[in-house]
């Protein structure tokens, strides 16, 4: 090495010895951070020189001792240091317990707390229970606010400010799990604007939100700190209720009714009234599992909306009620067994032309073919497939039957029934179509009937499925004419082409004055827009001169023959040739 190398490697190394050593001080303040020794037996903490700056206090004393640290716990930390040690279920086998926990600190209570990740290992003393803890404490502000924030919009419902459905589940399943058997006593609660769709079509969607955001608030403004609101979906609240029975459940509510009733909700269309209904379950005296609780209170809402109850309903576990949901699970599963095995058939009713006594047409009706051979009505069927939404399968398959079966008989004429669900499904017409253009024949003999509480609960939405339906070539008859009072503009807007007066009327036509003037009224209804009549329910001849001289056209009813399958209405005809 030359001389001029020497003095140039000299040089460096004086200068990199005069350069001057990092301050451990000042990398931990520039990365937030202080480490502590904590002896458990003396309670005494030993901070880091930098403990004043990290924390942005003035005097380290108050927290060099484990008690006095924990004096400064914010209140809504989920966890402590002290907790996550002491509580450990492991053991030290010599080389020490990690442990990490993240809490709050207030040291000024009108300022927010810093919040802290406090990682270490704790060593244990002879009995290998913690005695002493090594740990670096860094500020973490800034994130944890961060993810509180992003969790915060996770659970909640952004136009209500009410925590979302999944975590409402998931914090009623955290309180009735961590107390077992022993759990305090909760209320469910399920709320329900049931005149939101009335709003919402009157007003505007933006208005509907509006009223569905100052419900919450109404709700809210009456419940306890401790207690949790929740948006359920669409006009529908669920309430979490702790250390409450059925009682003060039943107190609660009124308190919830009464905010939300006692005057019009403001919103950009000035102030609205809104109703709600509420259905309500106590853990107290039922099952607590979450979704069973849930299920109860939705069960108990249902009860509450019918027409003439009270707005709101408990929820009553009682034999009757386990019953009756078996049932509905019963004869769902029936209901699709069928579909599946082409066990749903078609039955049909002779409609009588007044005039001659002969037969004009049939009704076709559902049945279900059991396995043993036996027929299942509409009756014990009907109402939970349109509770369960198994209706509208079912329609669809009464359709196809009655394609086949008049394209297999060219006299026939049938008449089939479309629930509301079916009618107000936007493709429902463009199947039906479908069905006719495969079948050009079958059209011309084919009627759809709607009953007339569907068909008014939306007229402008009834005219144009009405209309849909006709420009098919199938004709739209009016069932249950009568029980939903249709007003004569309405019933001349819908264009209908018979109209079937309800049975419950014509049944005791001939013993009651009452039945008599009302159905009189609604022939000179039907007489006055020239729309022909049927009178269903006719059981016995009295009732059918009577009909036939007022001047209905057809008649219906267990006098003129009861509902056949098609097969049986067969073998009846051949038995007469044989004859």
């Amino acid at each position: 090495m030359t001389g001029t190398e020497n003095e140039t490697v000299d040089r460096h190394l004086t200068q990199g010895s005069s350069r001057p050593l990092p301050d451990p001080k000042a990398i931990l303040n520039s990365i937030g951070e202080v480490v502590y020794d904590w002896n458990l037996a003396s309670d005494q903490i030993v901070w880091g020189p930098n403990a004043c700056d990290v924390l942005g206090l003035n005097d380290i004393e108050p927290l060099c001792s484990g008690r006095g640290y924990g004096e400064f716990l914010a209140p809504e930390s989920p966890a402590s240091r002290f907790e996550t040690v002491t509580a450990a279920s492991k053991w030290d086998n010599g080389s020490g317990v990690p442990y990490q926990v993240t809490y709050g600190l207030v040291f000024n209570p009108e300022q927010k707390p810093i919040w802290v990740e406090d990682t270490g290992r704790w060593f244990g003393g002879p009995n290998g229970r913690p005695a002493k803890a090594h740990g670096i404490i860094r500020v973490v502000t800034e994130q944890y606010e961060s993810e509180r924030r992003l969790m915060q919009l996770s659970r909640v419902d952004k136009l209500t400010g009410a925590v979302n459905r999944p975590y409402f589940i998931e914090q009623a399943g955290s309180l009735l799990e961590t107390g077992g058997a022993h759990a305090p006593d909760l209320a469910i609660l399920i709320a329900c604007i049931d005149n939101l769709p009335f709003i919402n079509q009157t007003y505007g969607y933006a208005i509907g939100d509006e009223l569905i955001a100052a419900t919450a608030e109404k709700i809210s403004e009456k419940m306890r700190g401790k207690d949790i609101l929740a948006r359920y979906g669409g006009n529908k609240f669920a309430m979490l209720l702790q250390s409450c029975d059925a009682d003060r459940m039943a107190v609660a509510v009124e308190r919830f009714l009464a905010a939300v009733h006692e005057a019009p909700l403001p919103c950009s269309a000035g102030s609205l009234p809104v109703s709600i209904r509420i259905g309500g379950v106590a853990t107290s005296s039922t099952s607590r599992s979450p979704q069973s609780l849930l299920h109860q209170a939705e069960e108990a809402l249902d009860c509450a909306r019918q027409p003439g109850s009270p707005h709101f309903v408990a929820y009553e576990h009682s034999r009757a009620g386990y019953q009756a949901h078996n049932e509905t699970r019963h004869i769902s599963t029936e209901i699709i067994s069928a579909l599946d095995d082409q066990r749903l058939i078609l039955a049909a009713q002779p409609v009588i032309k007044s005039a001659t006594g002969k037969v004009d047409f049939y009704e076709g009706l559902m049945r279900i073919k059991t396995r043993d051979g036996h027929l299942i009505g509409p009756a014990a069927i009907l109402p939970i497939a349109e509770k369960t939404g198994l209706v509208r399968l079912i329609d669809q398959r009464m359709l196809e039957l009655a394609a086949a079966s008049l394209v297999q008989d060219p006299t026939l004429k049938l008449a089939i029934n479309a629930s509301g669900a079916t009618i107000h499904t936007p493709n429902w017409p463009d199947k039906l179509k479908a069905v006719c253009q495969a079948f050009p024949n079958i059209a011309p003999r084919l009627t759809i009937e709607i009953t007339e509480t569907c068909a008014i609960a939306d007229v402008n939405a009834t005219q144009r499925t009405i209309a849909a339906i006709k420009s098919c070539g199938v004709q739209v008859a009016m069932d249950d004419f009568g029980s939903g009072h249709t007003s004569f503009r309405s019933l001349r807007a819908l264009d209908i082409d018979l109209l079937k007066i309800d049975g419950a009327f014509v049944q005791n036509l001939a013993r009651s004055a009452d039945d008599r003037f009302f159905v009189r009224t609604l022939l000179e209804l039907a007489q006055h827009l020239q729309i022909p009549t049927v009178a269903e329910w006719v059981e016995d001849a009295e009732t059918a001169e009577i009909l036939k001289d007022w001047g209905v056209d057809f008649l219906q009813g267990y006098y003129f023959g009861d509902a056949k399958t098609l097969d049986q209405m067969h073998e009846g005809l051949m038995n007469r040739r044989l004859a």
